[in-house]
Formats: structure tokens, C-alpha cells, sequence
């Protein structure tokens, strides 16, 4: 009797099942390296918009890449010293990943408010763009509804940048240590970053961020795909039904 036939069938079998996983595989890479990248929030200096176990897609083309935005690229030095294209900037409001300038190994995520040329300064908690105060009204309070915290509402405004752009902002006390600041002049082919959290939130209001050169930018936040409370761990699936956040799955980061 042979088994010739079956032997093939199993081995071929075995093969296309590789190729399978190898194409993947690479669909996979390319999609991270050029498309869309996922990244956690591990802070709330973002909140509301972006909670602490949200998980985000950001998109690396929307701004063109740079050296940062690259797999390996910061290595590459001046083989990739510049963005490409180069005709996409950020606009204000946007949400954005960016390398921190005084440490490249880090990421952060925040909100453009200053473009390049701009004067920021924010007098009484308020954000001054150019001298003009940012359009602020007061929002119903947010009010924390995690697990197993205390329900403490918290202030919260609805902000309107010049080109339209609204968000909400939180308001954790009134003179906060950064509620009245310097003027800030942003340099040629830099950001001003801000948190929405205003209180919480280490941005280009501090020396430790500063401004944000435009080949830090790796991408725009685009997508939360999957959310969990804060102190769960996402890959515990035996817990999903009790610790993710499900009506946030999929919603638009504005």
C-alpha cells in the first residue's frame, strides 16, 4: 500500500500553512511600520479625552515620516534627517505621539496648540494663541467613574481653538502651578504640546518637554481600539467581561 500521496498532501499542507503565517506575518509589519502603530496611555494628562488603559491606533502617514516615525531610524542619524513628503504639518488641536526632545526613548501624547511662529501664554488658567484667548464656556462636570474610586466631579470647560477645532479640558484647582505663565515664542518647525488635563500634565509648558521639533512627531491619534479600567492588564481575557471599558471600544479621538 502507499502512502506517497498522503505524505504530500500532509507536507503540503504544513507548507501553505507557513506561507500563510509568513505573509501575515509581513502584512503585519508593513502595516505597523507605515500605516498605523497601537499604543497605550499609561498616564492621565490626557483625560478625558484619553484614559489611563486606552489603546489607540496613531497614523504614521499623516504627517509624512521621519527618522522617528521609522522603525530604527533614530539609529540611521543622517541617512533620515528629514520628513518625507514634507507638504503634511499638524494642525492645531490635533492629538498626536511625539519622542520627548531631551529623551528620544520616550513617547509622549498631546495636543497641538501652538504652530510655528506662534505666542502662547495662558493667564488664569485660560490659553492666550497670539494674544486672542482661546474661546473657553463651562461644561457640565466630569465626574470619575472609575472602579473603585471616589465619585469627585471635577471642573471641566469646552475649548474652541481658531480654526474650530473643540475639545474638553479639565479643571482639577483653580491657580494651578502652571495657570499663569511666560509668553512662548514657538521657533521655526516646532509645536506647542498641551494636555487636556491642565493641571496634570507635563507639556511645553515645562522645561522637561519644551518644544516639540516636527521630526519628533511620529503620528496622529486616530482610534481607541480596545480600553481597560485603570490597574487591569489588557492581555487578562479571562477578566474582559468586568475590566474593559466597552463603550469606548472604537471611538474616534478627537
Amino acid at each position: 500500500m502507499s502512502v506517497t500521496s498522503g505524505t504530500k498532501r500532509k507536507e503540503g499542507g504544513i507548507g501553505e500553512t507557513a506561507r500563510v503565517v509568513f505573509h501575515a506575518l509581513i502584512i503585519a509589519l508593513v502595516i505597523r511600520t507605515f500605516l498605523f502603530q497601537p499604543f497605550n496611555i499609561p498616564s492621565g494628562s490626557m483625560k478625558a479625552t484619553l484614559l489611563v488603559g486606552d489603546y489607540l491606533f496613531v497614523s504614521k502617514y499623516s504627517y509624512g515620516y521621519s527618522k522617528y516615525s521609522l522603525p530604527m531610524g533614530d539609529k540611521l542619524g543622517t541617512l533620515v534627517s528629514s520628513r518625507f513628503p514634507g507638504s503634511l504639518t499638524p494642525e492645531r488641536g490635533d492629538v498626536v505621539v511625539f519622542r520627548l526632545p531631551k529623551d528620544p526613548s520616550v513617547d509622549y501624547i498631546k495636543r497641538v496648540i501652538g504652530l510655528p511662529g506662534d505666542k502662547i501664554q495662558v493667564i488664569d488658567g485660560q490659553v492666550f494663541i497670539n494674544g486672542t484667548g482661546v474661546k473657553r464656556e463651562r461644561a457640565p462636570d466630569f465626574v470619575e467613574t472609575e472602579e473603585g474610586t471616589r465619585e469627585q466631579p471635577v471642573k471641566r470647560w469646552l475649548e474652541t481653538l481658531p480654526n474650530g477645532k473643540t475639545f474638553y479640558t479639565l479643571d482639577l484647582v483653580d491657580n494651578g502651578f502652571a495657570d499663569n505663565t511666560q509668553v512662548y515664542t514657538v521657533p521655526p518647525g516646532e509645536y506647542f504640546m498641551m494636555g487636556d488635563n491642565r493641571d496634570n500634565s507635563t507639556d511645553s509648558r515645562f522645561s522637561q518637554v519644551g518644544f516639540v521639533p516636527f521630526e519628533n512627531i511620529v503620528g496622529k491619534a486616530q482610534l481607541i481600539f480596545f480600553s481597560v479600567y485603570d490597574g487591569e492588564r489588557a492581555w487578562e481575557f479571562w477578566r474582559w467581561p468586568f475590566s474593559v471599558r466597552w463603550g469606548r471600544l472604537f471611538t474616534i479621538v478627537r
